[in-house]
């Protein structure tokens, strides 16, 4: 039987998540957070109850209805009628792991007992989650302020019966999904519908995804760039200790110490060098590489602030008596993360390239473009082109979303941070940093075969013995497209341990 992770007031790291997603661990609510959920809906259906004024979004129109009073036998349809009416996604597909991210952060927020909604809703929300039930979400709509609207509605559709579910390795009508449990659709009461739709679940599940990735990465980074430094015979000395405790950056002096692990033992390390220095793309990745950990570090600590707190509204303070409509939807703060995280990844894809194009220049006793009998082979000349277009890409990505705005709802909500573009284009350059990273492996690879008989690390060795057994030595020209392919898969399917990861 999986173990089960309990949902509760305990703080959400990333180390937890990425377990969840490992193991595949069932989710369930704590008896505490029950009661929590349960008290909030019943204050709630207390005070609509009593109450005759407008309270936003549980007696009022929305957004620029805001001064619009609804009755009281209106409050369910108008809740429905909010998500489908919001569910207006379109675009590429969400993909299933970030959807399933979004639905476990969804009920974690839910759970704090201040947003209003059932007991029967978050449920249900767990049992999506439990039995695989995705809903289909579209990746453009949301402008990531008043939350992920048109996402979170797709999110919120197949709690009615309504819109579409991954379910059983095909999309299908969530109708039919839930007539496969017999579940029936939930009737969504006052102040649920804004609950489920407001929030920064997409930009949240983007960001964590991105993170867990993004520090894979860097370490693949060190361990790739090692190889490279190998290969290119490079010297050891721009690593060692010293030089970086007189300019302590955590990344940095975390970099050098990666790097001079991964290379003890090594032969070619050790052995002596007819040249004084290395390139800074070589002799720099302590600074280069550091400094990418340091910025994955302040997003981290960004978006473990946001998946622990409540982020829709208005929100509801059972103790206090008090239901306030504020701002804790919008999504300027993981927006701005989010644009740094895309620059600080799209340096690591830069320096890759710039390790990668000197390995195939025919320099230290490398022959040209990596392979034997150079011009009637070409060898390894266009994988760098290839990784030149990625990185040139991925500087356009990097350009920051989080500096546009644009008016919406009639000028009521007339400033919106555009994390939601942020999260979809950090997607796409850390697919492409994986990618560049690749070509940088079957580079360094395959230059540390001209190095033989002299042998680098047994660590790296190792590594090295594991990888061709899936891209093999090239001694002639062949369709490399494959190859490349087969070392992106690698580097992505490849599990690094946490402890490794986020020390």
């Amino acid at each position: 039987m999986k173990e089960t992770h309990y949902i509760s007031t305990e703080t959400l790291d990333i180390e937890t998540i990425r377990d969840l997603i490992l193991f595949d661990k069932k989710i369930s609510l704590s008896k505490a957070s029950e009661e929590k959920i349960l008290n909030c809906r019943n204050y709630l259906d207390d005070k609509v109850a009593k109450e005759e004024s407008a309270i936003y979004g549980i007696n009022t129109g929305f957004g620029s209805l805001y001064n619009v009073k609804i009755s009281k036998d209106k409050l369910v349809q108008l809740q429905e009628n909010l998500v489908m009416s919001h569910a207006c996604g379109i675009g590429d597909k969400v993909p299933e792991p970030i959807v399933k991210l979004m639905l476990f952060l969804k009920i974690q927020s839910l759970s704090y007992g201040h947003s209003g909604v059932q007991l029967q809703t978050v449920q249900r929300l767990i049992d999506f989650y439990n039995n695989d039930v995705l809903p289909v979400i579209y990746t453009q709509g949301s402008l990531g302020a008043s939350g992920d609207l048109a996402p979170l509605a797709h999110l919120a559709l197949p709690l009615l019966g309504k819109g579409e579910v991954y379910f059983k390795q095909k999309v299908t009508d969530a109708s039919v999904a839930l007539a496969h449990f017999s579940w029936s659709p939930i009737e969504l009461k006052s102040k649920e519908g804004l609950a489920l739709l407001n929030g920064t679940q997409f930009m949240s599940a983007y960001g964590v995804h991105l993170l867990i990735a993004s520090y894979k990465l860097s370490y693949m980074a060190d361990l790739i760039g090692s190889m490279s430094l190998e290969a290119f015979d490079g010297r050891i000395e721009p690593f060692k200790a010293l030089i970086h405790l007189v300019r302590p950056h955590k990344g940095q002096l975390k970099t050098a110490e990666r790097i001079r692990e991964f290379l003890d033992g090594s032969e070619l390390i050790s052995q002596k060098k007819q040249h004084v220095q290395d390139p800074y793309s070589f002799r720099c990745m302590p600074q280069v590489h550091g400094a990418t950990k340091d910025t994955l570090d302040y997003v981290k600590k960004v978006f473990i602030t946001e998946i622990n707190s409540v982020t829709d509204n208005p929100n509801i303070f059972v103790a206090d008596d008090e239901i306030i409509s504020g701002g804790n939807f919008h999504g300027q703060p993981l927006a701005l993360a989010l644009d740094y995280l895309k620059i600080a990844m799209a340096e690591l894809g830069n320096i890759s390239e710039r390790r990668t194009y000197q390995l195939v220049s025919g320099l230290r006793g490398l022959p040209m473009f990596l392979v034997d009998n150079p011009g009637l082979n070409s060898g390894f000349m266009i994988p760098q082109y290839t990784a030149a277009s990625i990185v040139s890409a991925n500087k356009q990505l990097a350009t920051p979303a989080s500096i546009d705005s644009i008016v919406s709802s009639n000028g009521q909500e007339d400033h919106v941070s555009m994390g939601a573009n942020a999260a979809t284009q950090a997607h796409q350059l850390i697919v492409n940093v994986n990618r560049i990273l690749g070509i940088e492996l079957l580079n360094a690879s395959q230059a540390l075969f001209f190095r033989k008989p002299v042998q680098s690390s047994p660590f790296i060795e190792s590594f090295l013995k594991t990888y061709r057994t899936e891209v093999k030595f090239v001694s002639e020209d062949q369709i490399l497209h494959n190859l490349i392919k087969a070392s992106e898969g690698f580097l992505k399917n490849m599990h690094i341990e946490n402890n490794l990861l986020f020390d």
